[in-house]
C-alpha cells in the first residue's frame, strides 16, 4: 500500500520545510581554532532537505524560517535563492544594531579527517528563528489555499525554544488536517537540549509531535548499535520495531545505517519500513567521506523524492541512501548531486571518469 499523496495539480508546492537556516563558516581542510579564512555556506537540517529537493530533484520547495534584516541575513537569503528554494515565507526581523535581542545563527564547522572527527561549533543564541512562535505563519493558508504535498521538519527546530516546539506542533497538526504528508527527522542534538531538560524533555516534545507524523526518519539508538565489521540490518530492524511500538500510527519509518570507521571512512546504507515490510538499499561499504555534515539530510530528501515521484518504498530508500552517500563526498551541508548521478549509483555503475 502506497502513501496517500495530494494531487500535484492542486498544490503550489511539492514540499515545504520549517527550520532555522544558519550561515556555515568552513575552514576547509584546517581547524576552526587556527583558521585565517573561511568558506561561507548556508545550512540547517530542515532547510537542507528542501534545497536538495529543489536543486537535485527539481521539485518546487520552500522554507519557513526567520532572519534578521541585516547584511548577514541577506547573505543567507542570497545563498537560499541560489539553491532555488522559495523565500516567500521568510520572516524578516528588525535589526537591533548589536544582536543583543535578535540575530542570525552562525555555525563554524570542521569536516574532520581520519582519526579527527567532524566538529560543529554553533553560535545561535537569541536567533530570529529561535523566537518564531504560534501565529507567525498562517498554516491554513499555506497548506489549505496554496497547497503542499509534503511537509518536513525535524528535532533541531523544536529544541531551539519552547515557542518553536509549540510552533512545530501547530504546523504538523495543520498539515495533517489538510491531507499533507508529514515527515520528521529525529535529529537529536544533546547540546541543544542540555539547558532545556535533556533527553527526557526531547522525548516528551518528540512524542507530542509524533502524533501527527506519517514518516519518521531516524531511530533512537540508545547505544544498541554495536561496533561490528558489517552493518547489522537486524539491529536496525529491531530499533524500527521499537519506534513503531511507541508510535503505531506511523506509515513509514526509515533510517540511515552507518558505522563510523574513521571520520573519512564510513559503512553506509539505508533501511525503510512501510506497510509491514522492510526495504533495504544497496550498501556502500567503507564510503570515503569528504564532509559528512548533511549526509542524513541527503538521505531524508532522497527518501521524500522517492515517495513523491514514484510512491514506492524501495525507490525511496534507494534514492535516500544514494543521495546521502553522494552528499558526503562534497563540501558544505547542501547537496551538489544530480538525479542522473544518483540513478547510476543505485544501479551500481562504477566511479570511473566521465568525459
Amino acid at each position: 500500500m502506497s502513501l496517500t499523496l495530494r494531487d500535484p495539480s492542486t498544490c503550489r508546492y511539492e514540499q515545504i520545510s520549517l527550520g532555522e537556516v544558519m550561515l556555515r563558516l568552513d575552514p576547509g581542510e584546517g581547524r576552526i581554532r587556527t583558521a585565517r579564512q573561511f568558506s561561507a555556506w548556508e545550512g540547517g537540517g530542515e532547510y537542507n532537505t528542501a534545497r536538495a529537493l529543489r536543486k537535485c530533484f527539481g521539485l518546487r520547495s520552500a522554507i519557513c524560517t526567520a532572519l534578521v534584516d541585516n547584511e548577514v541575513g541577506h547573505l543567507i537569503e542570497d545563498l537560499i535563492m541560489q539553491g532555488g528554494v522559495d523565500t516567500d515565507f521568510i520572516k524578516w526581523r528588525e535589526n537591533d544594531g548589536s544582536g543583543r535581542t535578535v540575530r542570525n545563527g552562525i555555525n563554524f564547522t570542521e569536516r574532520g579527517f581520519g582519526i579527527r572527527g567532524a566538529l560543529g561549533n554553533p553560535d545561535r543564541g537569541h536567533t530570529a528563528a529561535s523566537q518564531l512562535k504560534t501565529g507567525d505563519f498562517d498554516w491554513d493558508h499555506i497548506f489549505g489555499k496554496l497547497g503542499v504535498r509534503w511537509f518536513h521538519t525535524g528535532g533541531i527546530f523544536p529544541a531551539l525554544s519552547e515557542s518553536t516546539a509549540q510552533l512545530t506542533i501547530d504546523a504538523v497538526t495543520a498539515a495533517k488536517k489538510h491531507g499533507t504528508i508529514v515527515s520528521y527527522d529525529l535529529n537529536y542534538r544533546p547540546s541543544l537540549w542540555k539547558a532545556a531538560g535533556g533527553l527526557a524533555k526531547a522525548r516528551e516534545v518528540n512524542h507530542a509531535i509524533a502524533k501527527h507524523v506519517d514518516v519518521m526518519i531516524g531511530v533512537e539508538a540508545e547505544g544498541l548499535i554495536p561496533e561490528a565489521d558489517q552493518i547489522e540490518t537486524e539491529v536496525f530492524e529491531r530499533l524500527i520495531e521499537k519506534t513503531l511500538q511507541d508510535s503505531p500510527h506511523l506509515k513509514v519509518v526509515a533510517t540511515t545505517m552507518r558505522r563510523v570507521i574513521t571520520a573519512s571512512r564510513n559503512d553506509w546504507g539505508g533501511l525503510c519500513w512501510h506497510d509491514g515490510r522492510f526495504y533495504e538499499s544497496r550498501k556502500y561499504p567503507e564510503l570515503e567521506i569528504l564532509d559528512r555534515i548533511g549526509g542524513g539530510d541527503g538521505f531524508a530528501s532522497g527518501l521524500i523524492y522517492g515517495f513523491l515521484s514514484k510512491n514506492d518504498p524501495q525507490a525511496a530508500v534507494d534514492y535516500g541512501a544514494a543521495h546521502g552517500a553522494h552528499a558526503s563526498t562534497t563540501p558544505g551541508d547542501t547537496s551538489m548531486a544530480t538525479r542522473q548521478e544518483l540513478d547510476k549509483l543505485i544501479k551500481g555503475v562504477g566511479s570511473s571518469v566521465v568525459r
